[in-house]
């Protein structure tokens, strides 16, 4: 099993991102495919020791994708980028599967348009992997999308509870919804909605939570919109930071590397998002993450999940919150 690293995606590339696979072949035996300008991997990997040359390729892509530049128009136009070149190794079964720093709406339009997008899934949303009191928990959607329907949070449901099971070996995960409030009433239109599409359903959903619960491990699975998801996100990263200067440094460094990458979900492959200033600790625990993915079968375990909700189900509730968005 091979996983392709994007060299020169994030604000540390490409250094931060060869480390970090160098470390991740090294520590986990995992043969890690380099995409990106070769002369600048090249001279990454001497300033390492130790590499595992056996478990290391490199794979030439002349050109990449600022962060701030438009991720689709980006994508299509740079056929040679080194999101692009990644992706295109898992098409053509090269690799199994991606970890990018990089533009992050890049990273999504890659997966979606090389990949192609899981059956039963309309929108590919971000999973978050977030420690709580009782364990890593999975917040999803933290970004993908802005503007959801009702029918959009209820697949995010499904594949929050699939990966929860599937990796994080969860039993049977609490779901719950995000929230201003626990009661059923609480909420606009759209969270109120999917809540009568959740709690008709046999997922273990819990009702509404609120953002006080993220962290106490009330719930497992956290559904939301990519915008309330990117919110608690950058509140959870902006804690980090005071608490760098609260806390000891290196207890900081540690859980910001724990929480440095993000999942793909609903696209047919193994496409880890990592924040854009992740340092060789992340993209190596990134890689470590892709290796599970494939190995634990989640987009087969995701497919199967999906094809058990009918769509007699999905259609079960008047539809008044379909014009949310």
């Amino acid at each position: 099993m091979r996983i392709a690293v994007d060299a020169m995606g994030g604000d540390l590339a490409p250094q931060a991102p060869v480390h970090g696979a160098v470390w991740a072949a090294r520590e986990f035996g995992c043969p890690v495919v380099l995409v990106g300008q070769e002369a600048a991997i090249r001279h990454a990997l001497s300033e390492v020791e130790d590499v595992p040359a056996e478990l290391i390729e490199i794979c030439d892509a002349p050109e990449f994708i600022e962060m701030d530049e438009p991720a689709a128009a980006a994508f299509k136009k740079k056929k040679g980028s080194s999101i692009r070149v990644a992706f295109n190794l898992v098409k053509e079964g090269k690799v199994h599967g991606v970890v990018s720093a990089g533009n992050s709406g890049a990273i999504m339009t890659g997966a979606a348009l090389v990949l192609g997008r899981t059956v039963g899934v309309d929108r590919p949303a971000i999973a978050g992997v977030f420690p709580s009191l009782s364990g890593p928990i999975v917040v999803i959607d933290v970004g993908a999308n802005v503007n959801c329907k009702p029918r959009h949070l209820f697949q995010f449901a499904i594949m929050g509870d699939i990966y929860a099971r599937s990796v994080l070996h969860i039993e049977n995960p609490q779901v719950g919804l995000l929230s201003i409030g626990e009661e059923s009433s609480k909420g606009n239109e759209l969270v109120k909605h999917v809540h009568e599409l959740l709690r008709n359903t046999n997922l273990n959903f819990i009702g509404n939570v609120e953002g006080r619960d993220i962290f106490s491990g009330k719930a497992q699975v956290i559904i939301c919109d990519g915008f309330v998801g990117n919110v608690c996100l950058k509140l959870t990263e902006g804690l980090g930071q005071v608490f760098k200067i609260m806390l000891v440094e290196e207890a900081k460094k540690e859980w910001m590397s724990r929480l440095g990458f993000f999942f793909a979900r609903g696209v047919n492959g193994a496409g880890i998002v990592c924040h854009g200033s992740s340092p060789a600790k992340a993209i190596k625990n990134a890689v470590r993450a892709a290796r599970e993915v494939v190995q634990n079968r989640v987009n087969e375990h995701l497919a199967r999940g999906l094809a058990r909700f009918s769509q007699e189900e999905m259609s079960s509730q008047p539809e008044k919150g379909e014009g949310v968005s």
